[in-house]
């Protein structure tokens, strides 16, 4: 009968991926950083990065905000996180505002902040 067809100027729907970009111990980015998979920092990133997963490595820095399903720190952060599951490393050196629904603190990681459950 009749079908409504899709807008042709209207967005495509954002996919998730399992794709891994690594983002090396010798870049420095100032800006934003967006990705529909996993994210693993061994360099500075001055700014926001929204991906799926974010991984900051022992040699890791990033200044801002952190948005992922899933979080695992190494390095070292300032800023802020909202995630689901939130991991800390015993190498890991956060003064940050963190809201999670899972965390993990290993022993001897040093924190300075605040932490909070997510809502539903």
């Amino acid at each position: 009968m009749f079908s409504k067809t899709a807008d042709p100027t209207a967005a495509p729907p954002p996919r998730t991926s399992n794709a891994r970009s690594v983002l090396a111990s010798d870049l420095r980015i100032t800006g934003e950083i967006s990705s529909t998979g996993h994210v693993e920092i061994l360099g500075e990133i001055d700014g926001n990065v929204t991906a799926r997963g974010v991984v900051l490595g022992v040699e890791g820095r990033l200044s801002g905000q952190i948005t992922a399903e899933t979080v695992e720190i190494k390095g070292k952060l300032d800023g802020k996180v909202i995630s689901t599951d939130f991991a800390l490393r015993s190498t890991a050196k956060v003064a940050a505002d963190i809201t999670y629904r899972t965390l993990v603190v290993d022993s001897g990681a040093e924190v300075e902040g605040s932490f909070a459950v997510a809502k539903e």
